[in-house]
């Protein structure tokens, strides 16, 4: 008999995203797989690495194996998930995505699609976040390639094994916007995360009781070069029109400056 092999698919821009549907169904195009979704009742976009935990969670019942959480984060889906559907066998992968806009650089700090990565790692479960940059003059987004590389990447991990070691994660953005005909020109290049360029963008309105309130914007995807990294950025990547892999761990230990700071402390 063979073995079924068991996903667990998250995300962060909720359960109707069309970025989701497609990895789910790109899943299932794959032979004994089965695959599990919980997904946010609600976007819950830059949400970072958040659990609830004060005020009750509740799954409300899709379909076959497909959940909505009603107010949770990815992490939420993640971890209830685990703690009820997964009791007695782990998934064999964790993948949170497809979603809808870049992850790179220091962004993936407040990632939502990220974070569910991270909390199926915490938990031992070999994990992937895959985003498709977006040019959003065309706010519906093309997920061709999104589909054919996620198939790809699980194809491998499924026959053979995960590349990376516990509480590492794989960070997958897709160039934007490429068509059927430009799809096998974009490699998969192995990347480092870049070096995000930030600046506030808030906007004030008032609503009609002249009583203000801000939406906080977004940012254009201005990245400069990280100083004495070999190798190329997930931005140079994205921006040449290939895939980027990053390798993302959770220890966010900064080892190069222990001993500055131990003599700075001691001074």
């Amino acid at each position: 008999m063979k073995k079924i092999y068991r996903i667990l698919v998250t995300n962060d821009d909720g359960y109707e995203a069309k970025g989701l549907l497609n990895l789910v169904e790109a899943l299932k195009e794959i032979e004994d797989v089965r695959v599990t979704v919980v997904a946010p009742a609600s976007e819950k976009s830059a949400c970072g690495h958040s659990l609830t935990i004060i005020r009750p969670l509740r799954f409300v019942g899709i379909c076959d194996d497909f959940f909505k959480l009603d107010d949770g984060t990815p992490s939420d889906c993640v971890y209830l998930a685990l703690s009820t559907m997964f009791v007695d066998q782990k998934p064999d992968l964790l993948i949170s995505g497809i979603n809808r806009g870049s992850n790179m650089g220091e962004d993936i700090t407040y990632s939502g699609t990220a974070a569910g990565a991270m909390e199926g790692v915490l938990h031992g479960i070999p994990s992937i976040a895959i985003s498709q940059v977006m040019d959003f003059t065309d706010p519906e987004g093309d997920f061709t390639l999104a589909r054919k590389s996620i198939k790809k990447l699980v194809l491998k991990i499924k026959d053979g094994s995960f590349p990376l070691p516990e509480r590492e994660f794989l960070n997958v953005n897709i160039p934007p916007d490429l068509d059927s005909t430009d799809n096998k020109y974009a490699k998969m290049k192995i990347t480092y995360a870049g070096y995000r360029l930030y600046a506030n963008d808030s906007h004030l309105h008032r609503n009609p009781r002249g009583e203000e309130y801000y939406w906080l914007g977004t940012h254009p995807l201005n990245f400069s070069a990280r100083n004495g990294v070999e190798g190329i950025s997930d931005y140079e990547a994205i921006r040449e029109g290939n895939i980027s892999i990053t390798p993302i761990k959770l220890d966010m230990s900064a080892y190069k400056s222990m001993q500055k700071l131990k003599e700075w402390i001691e001074d």
